[in-house]
């Protein structure tokens, strides 16, 4: 490996470990200041409980939660990418917004590509919307509606790295615009029909992405990405990670099982 290569790859770990912390970061402040809010008084607690329960909800509607095709796992929850049998899973807790899953779809994606396409690994994507609810804004759940049409839709995967390589800055809530979100879908080929265009205005999903959300936020873990192993958190505080050391880590895990070959 070069000198540049290996510059690259030390820096899109740092930038990934960077923005984790970020994330973190604004966490804890959300969090001193329910506190403070607390001391200040128990209305003032209730006015910014039902502030974030609002957007939170915001766009959701009421209807009954509908998965989309294909969805497996506890309450059909998970989007899975890859071959059925394949010998080991990454779990995957993401938000479109979320800068830090960004750097990991950047810094990750051609080993995660190939480890899928070669049958080595098998993706189960849960989709959740942390910073809607940190920030504001509906961006996450309607470009995760959006992710889950495409999925209905048979292009979960190519959308999914469309959204990411178009990521606005957080602060930006641009995916909540649907009208962007049928946009990039035109980067994918075959995808924006009249049924995905009805599925993305009409957030046939909403209901789903929020349960998604409120298993995530009910699982312990506290942060997007959230990556597991075959069951075991392989990435986050204290947990440095690189495509070689995933790659090391499937191949281990899968020695002597059997790979599908289609």
């Amino acid at each position: 490996m070069s000198d540049n290569n290996s510059e690259r790859k030390r820096s899109a770990r740092e930038r990934l470990q960077a923005e984790r912390e970020r994330e973190k970061a604004r966490g804890r402040r959300r969090r001193t200041f329910m506190v403070a809010g607390g001391i200040v008084g128990v209305l003032v607690i209730a006015a910014a409980v039902g502030f974030a329960v609002s957007n939170i909800k915001s766009g959701s509607g009421s209807g009954p939660v509908t998965a989309p095709t294909g969805a497996v796992g506890k309450d059909n929850l998970a989007i899975p990418v890859g071959r059925n049998g394949a010998p080991s899973t990454l779990t995957v807790y993401e938000d479109f917004r979320c800068p830090a899953c960004d750097s990991f779809e950047k810094g990750f994606r051609d080993t995660v590509h190939g480890l899928m396409d070669s049958g080595q690994l098998r993706g189960e994507y849960y989709l959740v919307r942390l910073i809607d609810g940190n920030s504001g804004g509906t961006g996450s759940l309607n470009a995760a509606n959006a992710a889950a049409c495409a999925q209905t839709a048979g292009k979960f995967r190519d959308y999914h790295d469309v959204l990411y390589d178009n990521q606005p800055d957080e602060r930006v809530d641009k995916f909540a615009d649907k009208n962007y979100l049928l946009q990039l879908a035109d980067k994918v080929p075959g995808l924006k029909t009249p049924t995905f265009t009805s599925c993305v205005h009409n957030g046939t999903y909403n209901a789903w992405v929020n349960k998604s959300n409120a298993n995530f936020n009910s699982s312990g873990y506290n942060s997007t990405p959230t990556i597991l192993l075959n069951g075991k958190s392989i990435f986050g505080e204290n947990q440095p990670l690189t495509p070689e050391q995933l790659k090391s880590d499937v191949e281990a895990a899968n020695k002597g099982k059997s790979i599908p070959s289609h």
